[in-house]
Formats: structure tokens, sequence, C-alpha cells
């Protein structure tokens, strides 16, 4: 009995220190909100957001790795016209309000998942006030190279944000208000998760085990307290969450964030939050960042077993935003001390892998994986000058989007393309789980892009420790 009482009183205690260190990061992120984003990553909100400019920027010293260009460096393997399908370029009116308006994605190697906005009217009932915000989607399963139409539906959702994630087994997740729906290539979608309230946002780490979710909920509600999913509406309990006095003084609802196993969703950590943050993490832990002398910044794993590893450090003139590229590899944003951001990818055990400089007329970065960490890419929007405090950006400075390809291991930029319309919330490039083709919306169509095989992480040549 006394053995059974102290191991409950161990696992109380690793509980309580892991609800402390989530608050700690989840306090540190909230520091910077995040604006909605279809692409796999959340838009980095720690690069030159236009209406949040930082002035003392200067150009840089060496050429960066993501200019705009008017045609991509390599030619698409096949092109698959997009009007006939149904997708109408949004208009300019768009362009800065970060609205999920399409979501592309490869179901598997030779199947992509295109899904956009339909225009038009909606038909609504009086008093029906939920219908106000209804849009509806418009859903194709279209076969390489040809691009058949294998599959089409129509799903209504509720908000602008995003709504679509592909999963590494050719299903996906929709969102819509405080559900989640699973579907596959047959576009039926089925109940997989409900939250007590409105479902805001949806992250999952590189080997999908794991999702973090930020819902909003009512102020102390029973569910937000025992930290309560419900897969296929029967609920599972996890962690409890802080004291309940933090509640919202103003009678608003609680941002709630848990960390859940997808296949189960039972809740491995929940705590509130002040506003939706990006947490990094893995299927092992969570990244912390810790501010040291100067510009330097402790990196810390925090394990969900119990314990911390320091992965290394890294100059920063600004909190450095972190992503899993995979399980093993993080991609860091900082800002460099004279000039626009770096890039610094390192491995989890502690390995500098390689760097690149970004232009300081590209805004809004979002970044997107391959599904076996392989390969990302990142798009910006380019504009036609450096965007300061002095000189803010308007929409006729957006000279249009690009996409840039890097391989994971190197760096090795392997494709820059051009995408267009500009959609500043992404949803417009995938990468098939080999990682070596690349879909791009562009110029009325989806082009498709071949690339040779990436080289496997274990062969970077860079083996120096991140500092």
């Amino acid at each position: 009995m006394m053995k059974r009482r102290n191991g409950e009183a161990m696992k109380r205690l690793r509980i309580l220190r892991f609800r402390v260190g989530l608050s700690l990061a989840m306090a540190a992120v909230s520091l910077c909100l995040l604006p909605p984003a279809c692409a796999q990553a959340p838009a980095d909100p720690f690069s030159r957001d236009p209406f949040h400019a930082d002035s003392t920027r200067q150009p840089k010293d060496r050429p960066p790795s993501d200019v705009f260009l008017d045609k991509p460096t390599l030619p698409p393997a096949f092109t698959i016209p997009a009007e006939p399908l149904g997708f109408s370029a949004p208009g300019p009116i768009y362009l800065g309000m970060r609205n999920c308006l399409a979501s592309l994605d490869f179901l598997d190697e030779n199947h992509l998942l295109f899904t956009f906005r339909v225009p038009g009217l909606i038909r609504r009932q009086p008093g029906d006030a939920d219908a106000e915000d209804e849009r509806h989607i418009r859903a194709v399963v279209l076969a390489l190279p040809d691009g058949a139409v294998q599959a089409e539906a129509v799903w209504p959702v509720h908000d602008r944000l995003r709504y679509l994630w592909m999963l590494k087994n050719g299903h996906f997740l929709v969102r819509d208000r405080d559900g989640l729906l699973e579907g596959d290539a047959t576009l039926v979608l089925k109940p997989f998760l409900h939250f007590p309230g409105p479902l805001l946002s949806l992250e999952l780490d590189p080997t999908q085990q794991l999702m973090m979710t930020n819902s909003s909920e009512p102020v102390a509600s029973p569910a937000a307290q025992s930290g309560a999913a419900k897969p296929s509406n029967a609920a599972t309990s996890g962690s409890d969450t802080a004291d309940t006095d933090a509640q919202n003084a103003a009678g608003q609802p609680d941002l709630v964030v848990r960390i859940l196993q997808r296949s189960s969703g039972q809740v491995v950590l929940v705590n509130r939050a002040r506003s939706i943050g990006h947490l990094p993490f893995n299927a092992e832990g969570y990244i912390e960042s810790l501010r040291g002398n100067g510009g330097q910044w402790l990196l810390n794993l925090n394990y969900f077993s119990g314990g911390t590893r320091v992965l290394g450090r890294v100059d920063s003139g600004c909190s450095p935003r972190f992503d899993f590229v995979s399980q093993q590899e993080l991609l860091i944003t900082v800002c460099a001390p004279a000039g626009a951001d770096k890039l610094v990818a390192m491995s989890t055990d502690g390995r500098r892998l390689w760097d690149a400089l970004t232009s300081d007329t590209s805004v809004w970065p979002l970044v997107v994986m391959a599904p076996d960490g392989s390969r990302l890419a990142r798009e910006t929007l380019a504009t036609t000058h450096p965007v300061t405090s002095y000189s803010p950006l308007d929409r006729d400075d957006i000279k249009g989007q690009m996409v840039h390809v890097f391989d994971a291991a190197d760096g090795k930029l392997e494709l820059a393309a051009p995408a267009s319309p500009p959609l500043d919330a992404g949803g417009n490039v995938a990468i098939s789980p080999s990682g070596r083709r690349v879909a791009v919306i562009n110029a009325g169509a989806i082009q498709v892009f071949e690339l040779p095989a990436a080289p496997p992480l274990t062969s970077a040549a860079a083996d120096q420790p991140a500092h």
C-alpha cells in the first residue's frame, strides 16, 4: 500500500512539474501572437510583420537565399490547370487578411488533395446565427500526372482559419467549430474528436503521434478542469489543469492548450493560456528557450517523461522561432545583428547542420515540411523595399510570393518558384511523402516539380555544436 501511494505521489509531482514548465513555455510564446496560416507550420511572428516592423534592420553583406524570381529555377514535370476544377484567384482585397483560402496536399506520391473556397452566395435560414460565418470548401482528389478527378465533395466550414491537416497514412483532419473530422481519398468525413468549445488551432509533432490544440472553452468548465477531449463522442480524461483562480476576470472563455495522443485522444498535458502560441514539440518533449547574456539564447528539450536536456545556444536579436523539420532536426529562425533573419538548422543531439540568410524584402514566412523530414519549403511575400517603421508596407509594394525548397540535411536550395495568386496564409505548396515531388499553385495551374532524392540527415557534413 505504501509503495502504491509513493508511486501515485511521484506521478502527481511529475505532472505538476510539467504543468509549471508548460505554463512558462506557453507564457513565453504568448508574448507574440501568431496570425492564422494554412501552411503546415504557423507564420513566423518574429520576421518583419509589416505592421510591427523593426526599423534597425540593415542590408545584408552577402546574397540571401530567398530572392524573388519571375519563373521557377526548374521546369515543372507536369501542370494541371486549376480553373476547370472550379478554382478562381481570390481578389486583392484578401491580401493581408491572412484568411485560409486553399489547401494543397499530397495524399500519396501519385495523388493530390486540392481544397479551396468556393465563391458565391450561401443559402441561409432566417434567424440562423451559426450560418453567418459559413463558407463552402470544394475538395477534389487528383491523379498524377494527368490530373484526372477521382473524387470530389463540398464541405461547409464556419470561419476563416486553417481547416485541414494532412496525415501520413493518406488520411487527413478537417477542423470545424468545436470538432475534428477525419477523411481519406474518398472525401467522406467521420467524427474524430470533439472539444468543449471552438477549436482555434492544431499542430502535430513530426511523427504525428501527438497533437497540440488551442480551444476556447467556458470558464471553469468541467472539461477544461479535467483536460477532456471526446474521441468519437466518448469522453476520456487526462491530467488536471492548474487552479481555477487564474480564470478570466471578465468572464470570457478560457483558452485551453492540450497535448493529446492522436490515436486515442488521451490528454498528455493541459494548461490555460492568454493567447494562441506556437509550442515546438516532437514525440519526446518540447523546446524551451532561455535568454542568456547579450543576444544568446539557451535551448532546452523538456521531456514529457521527465527531465531536461540542453541542446545548445544560438545568437539572436529577438526571441528565436523553432519548428521541428523531423523528429531529429530543428529549424530555428533568428534575428541577425545586421540584416534580415537567418535560418539555423540543428539536430536534436546538438549538431549545427547548416544556416541560410534571408532577404530583407521578404515578409510573413511560412514553412512546409516533407512528411519524411527530408525537405522543407519556405514561402514568403516579396516586397519592393525593406519594411521598417519608417517605410511601411502597402498592397502595391507586394511583388508576389516565392517558394524556396531546401534539403533538410545540408540546406541545399533545390527549387525556387513563384506562387500566384499570393496566399498570405499559405496552403498553396505541398511536398510528397518521399520529398521528391513539390506542388505549387502558380499562374492558374498546379505545377508539379520532380527533384532528385534528398541526402539523409546522417550525411550532413557540419558537426559543430550549435552556439
